[in-house]
């Protein structure tokens, strides 16, 4: 009889509480990080997260409570569209990366950074926070929830469909942030959403 061997039953592949738990904070943390290097170098990205960002340079709000406000209208589309436990999900990354941004402040400096590099780098976390996010049945709001959405109804990348919105709020936020300023966001931009695009792809991972 062989032990071990043969396709593992649905309970087996589900993440434990424990595992979402320590995931979700894993995902804020970096996350948070990511847009701390965005906010040092002064620079712009997409979705909520650009929203926020706006609101944070136009308006002197920090960034945490902008997010967490930007965030609200979409809970309505996600329950609809994607079930209230998805929507519970959500504003708990939601509010833990909200929360993340604000405690790391006095914890975390920046002496000097190069804008591109940044953006590379912030990109980079931000994609893999929202990709364990993604896996754990997560997002954090916004257009995450539509392309989510999409990518389940018809089989749209992810990636693919966030870059298209990120690239459209980026040049909308010409009128508020210098060109040269944008042009080096779209490299974050580019990083962030290529990671989704390379390893968030539907059938690959299959626990829940």
């Amino acid at each position: 009889m062989s032990i071990g061997i043969g396709p593992k039953s649905a309970d087996a592949l589900r993440h434990t509480p424990f595992e979402d738990a320590v995931a979700f904070l894993s995902a804020a943390i970096l996350i948070a990080l990511g847009i701390a290097l965005f906010e040092h170098a002064g620079l712009m990205t997409g979705g909520t997260a650009g929203l926020a960002l706006l609101l944070s340079y136009g308006f002197e709000i920090s960034f945490g409570p902008a997010f967490l406000l930007v965030n609200l209208p979409f809970m309505a589309l996600a329950a609809m569209r994607m079930g209230w436990r998805f929507t519970a999900r959500t504003l708990t990354a939601v509010a833990l990366v909200s929360a993340a941004t604000e405690i790391q402040r006095p914890w975390l400096g920046f002496a000097s950074v190069q804008p591109a590099w940044a953006a590379l780098v912030a990109g980079l976390l931000v994609g893999v926070g929202l990709l364990i996010l993604f896996r754990h049945r997560g997002s954090l709001g916004g257009f995450n929830v539509l392309v989510l959405y999409l990518q389940e109804r018809f089989g749209w990348r992810a990636g693919w469909v966030q870059l298209g919105l990120d690239t459209a709020i980026l040049l909308l936020s010409l009128s508020v942030v210098s060109p040269p300023v944008i042009a080096i966001s779209l490299i974050g931009a580019l990083s962030l959403n290529l990671t989704l695009a390379i390893n968030h792809r539907p059938g690959r991972y299959i626990a829940v």
